[in-house]
């Protein structure tokens, strides 16, 4: 039996959530319903108290997860820097910011805490301290269009080697080793007239890695319509994919791993994700011996707590299939 341990963050049915058809109790509900261990809150979506968290609603989430047996384990905290009309915040504002993420999540029983890369390697040593006091690992997720080796990611490496506290690491989010153009947003610039051969153009200039400006130029050249640029401003932000993804990268940040975001866009019924090799990323995770969390983060919107019941078995198969070392 795997030590790795299946949660799913409640984003995945966030858009239920903000439309009124699952109420928070609902998503929880939910989560524990489809086999996960665990769930992750993002506490400026389904946080009623946000940014705080009140003795009332504290009281409600263990009375939720001890009712449907499931662990709170992680919160998401969201670093918003555009909080303040006509500036930014500072590194230190948003190191205060973030102090205040610690002790909601410390309130709320949470272990662990998604900080956004907004947190500069600096601030996060800053919040080590208050991190390890707090009892709260915070890991600074991992997104496209950043991967495990890039100068960025390294740079909060260094910074962990430097400091050596085990409550600062990395949230590595699985969109970052897509392998292929996402398939909703590939159906839905279909859909709205953009021609087969010119959205294929667009993924031909992604795989080759031309540079955005160049890669546009061409498009418009050929008669790129909206539909087709729509989905091309996607291939070049954050729904990035490459024919060679960086699982070297990944298991070379092994070591410093908080948790995971399961990203994921669509699952086909016979339990295989669209576009993210689900299999050899989780070869490295369990060859690295990794025994903590992975949360399924639903990037859609239809049909949420089915896909994430399809993203959770397809994890559990290949979980139990044995390393191929």
């Amino acid at each position: 039996m795997s030590p790795i341990k299946l949660g799913v963050s409640l984003f995945s049915f966030s858009t239920d959530f903000v439309k009124g058809k699952l109420s928070l109790e609902d998503c929880i509900a939910s989560a524990a319903e489809i086999g996960a261990e665990g769930f992750e809150l993002v506490g400026a979506t389904m946080l009623r108290s946000y940014p705080y968290a009140t003795d009332t609603v504290i009281n409600e989430f263990k009375a939720m997860t001890n009712h449907y047996g499931i662990n709170f384990v992680s919160y998401g905290a969201s670093t918003d820097r555009g909080v303040m009309t006509g500036r930014d915040l500072t590194d230190d504002e948003l190191v205060q910011s973030a102090i205040l993420d610690l002790k909601t999540a410390n309130k709320l029983g949470c272990k662990m805490m998604r900080a956004q890369p907004h947190l500069s390697p600096g601030a996060i040593e800053k919040i080590a301290p208050y991190a390890e006091n707090y009892g709260v690992k915070v890991g600074v997720e991992i997104h496209n269009p950043e991967l495990p080796s890039s100068p960025k990611t390294q740079a909060y490496v260094e910074m962990f080697d430097k400091v050596g506290s085990d409550y600062i690491g990395f949230v590595p989010d699985f969109g970052c080793f897509a392998t292929k153009p996402n398939k909703v947003y590939w159906d839905e610039a279909l859909e709205k007239g953009a021609p087969l051969e010119l959205l294929e153009m667009a993924a031909g200039l992604r795989y080759d890695g031309v540079p955005k400006d160049q890669a546009m130029k061409r498009l418009i050249e050929e008669g790129a319509n909206e539909a087709v640029m729509g989905a091309f401003q996607g291939m070049y932000g954050f729904v990035t994919f490459s024919r060679e993804p960086d699982l070297q990268g990944l298991k070379n940040i092994m070591p410093y791993v908080v948790y995971f975001h399961g990203k994921f866009h669509y699952m086909f019924e016979h339990l295989e994700e669209a576009s993210i090799p689900y299999a050899d990323i989780l070869q490295v995770i369990k060859e690295a011996n990794f025994n903590g969390y992975i949360m399924s983060e639903y990037e859609a919107s239809d049909n949420a707590v089915e896909m994430t019941r399809r993203h959770l078995q397809m994890e559990k198969k290949l979980l139990a299939e044995p390393c191929k070392l």
